[in-house]
């Protein structure tokens, strides 16, 4: 059987998923109960851990998918957002969805999505749970995509085991303006009687998440982060924190009837790749970091590693663009030390901070930023400086959205 070419096949995928402008945010579980329901149930007979936070979801999804795969544990995952396909948000055994296959999945949907309306979010995760089925997988990972008491991943209806990110200040116009509202939020997601492990967190969630699994009969379980004697492929001292949950999560498995060993464990951190996350990446041969933190938790983190490359006293030259609807004052200040200077640009494709509306709202750091139309402009102005490629390197951060469009063009290459 012939298949339309890839280009054909992005835009059919695209016609099944309705924009985001159009659809909209609608947070209910009721829909994807319905549609799961009526697809009889796809998910109903295999586990899931459901990877819940504001920071590091992804990471910590990943690695538990990684360590999984090492023991030869059958599995998949789903993560959001993508950087370059939609394909990218759904894999087995670390293989992504062919466009192909997710042509197919979203076809075979389509009647039961455009019936019950669901969102593009919701029309991904339920094709995630049919092709998970159709794969015959051991476990799935879920990286619950915004809150977690009303997210998609949370239909599936049997997730004994809950893995905990860092919970900050994000979406605060669907969670709620205070740590504790955004808490509760992703912490309804716990079920009686599931297990959840959390690394370290600020006193208002671990207060939340203590009450709250308390009360629906829960266990919770808090982690130190890993060792230095633990490689882990993801870089960055947070990944040791992010590292210790996949850990838990992965023992808690074992203690479930999987087969996995303690060296397989690290075998699969230490293979674990997740990109756009204190990334290094090459442009025209030079190098450039990447990090797609885009709130003030992600930025404070993002601080703190900089501190181990570059101190107060270097300059640091930053690329940020940042969508207009982020803290984009409070990250700025987090990020710039008064030796740095950051250029504003636009992400592509999305209303964003403007170097006015920053300056109006960051006065202290008006010397410290300047405009550019793109990252590209920012790079070539600094390859023709006189003088070497700037040390520590240029850093692209605000947005993943951002960091998706340069993979997609081919702005940048692996290292």
């Amino acid at each position: 059987m012939t298949h339309p070419p890839d280009a054909a096949l992005h835009r059919l995928i695209q016609r099944l998923l309705p924009p985001f402008e159009q659809r909209g945010m609608d947070l209910s579980l009721d829909r994807m109960h319905r549609v799961l329901s009526e697809l009889g149930d796809p998910c109903s007979n295999t586990p899931a851990v459901q990877v819940v936070g504001t920071n590091g979801k992804g990471s910590i999804a990943c690695m538990i998918h990684s360590g999984l795969s090492a023991a030869g544990v059958r599995s998949g995952l789903t993560t959001s957002p993508h950087l370059v396909s939609w394909c990218e948000r759904i894999c087995v055994n670390q293989k992504s969805i062919t466009l192909v296959e997710l042509h197919q999945r979203l076809q075979a949907l389509e009647p039961f999505a455009e019936q019950h309306q669901l969102t593009t979010f919701e029309r991904l995760i339920t094709a995630a749970f049919l092709h998970f089925k159709a794969n015959e997988v051991d476990w799935m990972v879920l990286e619950a995509g915004l809150g977690g008491r009303l997210d998609a991943t949370t239909a599936h209806p049997q997730r004994p085991l809950i893995a905990v990110g860092a919970i900050g200040i994000d979406h605060r116009e669907h969670l709620g303006d205070t740590l504790t509202a955004i808490s509760r939020e992703k912490a309804a997601a716990i079920s009686p009687g599931a297990h959840v492990i959390s690394a370290a967190q600020l006193d208002p969630v671990r207060a939340v998440l203590e009450e709250h699994t308390r009360t629906v009969g829960a266990t919770l379980e808090w982690v130190e982060p890993l060792p230095d004697d633990w490689d882990l492929g993801l870089p960055g001292t947070l990944q040791r924190s992010n590292g210790a949950v996949a850990y838990g999560a992965l023992r808690q498995i074992r203690k479930l009837g999987s087969k996995i060993s303690d060296p397989s464990i690290r075998q699969g951190l230490a293979k674990a790749y997740w990109p756009g996350r204190l990334q290094t990446v090459l442009w025209n041969g030079r190098p450039i970091r990447l990090d797609g933190a885009h709130n003030p938790a992600a930025a404070a983190q993002l601080a703190q590693e900089r501190a181990c490359w570059c101190d107060r006293q270097h300059t640091q030259l930053w690329i940020l663009g940042i969508q207009a609807h982020k803290q984009a004052p409070e990250m700025l200040q987090l990020l710039l030390k008064p030796n740095d200077f950051a250029w504003i640009i636009p992400v592509p494709g999305h209303e964003s901070w403007t170097l006015d509306r920053l300056s109006d709202a960051c006065p202290n750091l008006v010397d410290q930023m300047g405009r550019a139309n793109d990252v590209v402009d920012v790079l070539n102005g600094l390859a023709s400086a006189p003088g070497s490629w700037p040390n520590p390197s240029p850093l692209i951060a605000g947005s993943l959205y951002l960091l998706g469009e340069l993979m997609a063009q081919g702005i940048i290459e692996a290292k």
